[in-house]
């Protein structure tokens, strides 16, 4: 049976013309996308999602008067239900981190197959995130880099056990449940409790939200030496952190 999805509403924010032209052509050959505005510059962007609060805002990197960041920075205090995905031609991983916590739901290269924007777009229709799985590996290894970088608060983790903590340290890592079980001599279901605890103790919905609240707070310096990811084995998805639990 083919999944029945709401249509998204979607506002394309690019500063070359010809550019918006072909993303609102290939995307109103979808039937289930319909382009409901064009921006040409940050601040143009930003009015456009707090006045006809889209569904998706594809929202260029490098633009005129606002920047893509700058503009995630206005959204995140006023507007909710945009879900935007940055476009870039290049983008470095901390850049990726920085639109993440921005509020950014996915990051999409230009040089993407139109067919992945859709699935990007769609995901994120589906309340979840969108990394180029190309850069996955540089998005981690930049995860453990700010992970080792000198704390300046002392980690929020006196909230969460042990074996908790051990569980976060595999979804920094990129583990999947399975993996994550196997590591620990537990079930996937025993894995997907202990996510849905750990979510509800942090106040966030995501393994993508939990892997970035982890190296925000350093909450893995909480961990023995012996628990702490570099120090195991435990093998590790090429899929990002996205989903809650299921």
């Amino acid at each position: 049976m083919a999944i029945t999805r709401k249509r998204a509403r979607i506002v394309i924010a690019d500063d070359h013309h010809l550019v918006r032209e072909g993303l609102r052509t290939l995307l109103e050959l979808q039937p289930d996308f319909t382009v409901v505005g064009e921006a040409a510059d940050g601040v143009e962007a930003l009015q456009l999602a707090r006045d006809l609060k889209p569904d998706v805002l594809l929202l260029d990197l490098a633009m005129p008067r606002m920047n893509g960041l700058e503009v995630l920075r206005a959204l995140s205090d006023t507007v909710d239900q945009v879900k935007t995905v940055l476009l870039t031609a290049a983008i470095e991983p901390e850049e990726t981190l920085q639109a993440l916590r921005l509020g950014a739901r996915g990051v999409v290269l230009k040089e993407t197959a139109a067919q992945m924007l859709y699935k990007c777009i769609r995901t994120l229709m589906d309340g979840e995130f969108w990394v180029g799985h190309e850069r996955i590996n540089d998005l981690l290894r930049t995860l453990r880099e700010l992970e080792r970088a000198p704390a300046r608060e002392e980690p929020p983790a006196s909230r969460l056990t042990r074996r908790e903590l051990q569980v976060v340290g595999a979804i920094v890592e990129g583990a999947a449940n399975k993996d994550i079980g196997k590591a620990f001599g537990l079930s996937e279901q025993t894995v997907k409790n202990h996510l849905s605890n750990i979510y509800d103790k942090l106040g966030v919905s995501t393994r993508l939200e939990l892997a970035l609240y982890a190296v925000h707070h350093r909450l893995l310096a909480s961990l023995p030496h012996e628990d702490a990811p570099a120090a195991r084995t435990t093998p590790t998805s090429k899929r990002a952190p996205a989903t809650k639990p299921k």
